[in-house]
């Protein structure tokens, strides 16, 4: 049976999850769009500053973070002159934290299937009438169904499993920014190993599991018609 500081963190990480991915979304969309679509100049230094949580250790981003948000960096200033709390070690500053370091999880699918579409679908429906709006809605976002569903998944997962990035600008404050992977980490600096067992097994489980219906999904429209 999990303790109630436990239970607490599970709900505390599936809002996380949550709130991260639906920024994510909200983000990348746009964003990939653009890439897919433009010639600028600057499309490969934004793809690889977009790519950067990939190959930075967790650690690193969390403290260049950490020092933007203390009272001292430009997030943390504006925060001040605004009258809001500081964001550090709080849950805004985790979904920061998440929506930065799970970037490429949901940039990287929707670009890919945005690029697959090519410039014919939009063309033809610009010919029919439709607007930039209407063709993006209408025609290329039933065509890339599946990009988003491997965003959701893969942005919603990665942030279940996150751990440096929180620990470095979230702590493990019960309540306000103890999420599973801290809760594990707790657990087993106090060498509580069975109440970390359980956690990690079920993190293990959901992850496989959300891999799993990621591949059947690509299986299922990756297979002729018949």
């Amino acid at each position: 049976m999990l303790e109630p500081q436990a239970l607490q963190s599970i709900g505390l990480t599936l809002q996380l999850a949550l709130a991260s991915t639906a920024v994510l979304l909200t983000l990348a969309t746009p964003l990939a769009w653009w890439l897919s679509q433009t010639q600028s100049a600057w499309k490969s230094p934004i793809e690889a500053m977009v790519a950067l949580p990939l190959v930075l250790p967790p650690t690193v981003l969390g403290f260049y973070l950490l020092l933007a948000l203390g009272p001292h960096g430009p997030i943390g200033m504006l925060t001040q002159t605004l009258g809001m709390d500081s964001l550090a070690f709080s849950f805004g500053g985790l979904v920061l934290g998440s929506v930065i370091y799970s970037l490429p999880f949901a940039i990287q699918p929707l670009l890919q299937a945005f690029e697959r579409l090519g410039p014919r679908p939009m063309e033809v429906a610009a010919t029919l009438g439709a607007s930039p709006w209407d063709a993006f809605w209408s025609v290329a976002w039933p065509l890339s169904r599946g990009g988003w569903m491997t965003a959701v998944i893969l942005s919603f997962a990665h942030t279940l499993g996150e751990f440096g990035m929180v620990l470095m600008i979230g702590g493990n404050i019960p309540g306000r920014t103890n999420v599973i992977s801290t809760e594990i980490y707790g657990h087993v600096q106090a060498l509580e190993f069975g109440e970390a067992h359980t956690l990690a097994l079920g993190l293990l489980v959901f992850s496989f599991a959300a891999l799993w219906i990621l591949h059947r999904l690509r299986r299922a429209q990756a297979a002729p018609l018949s």
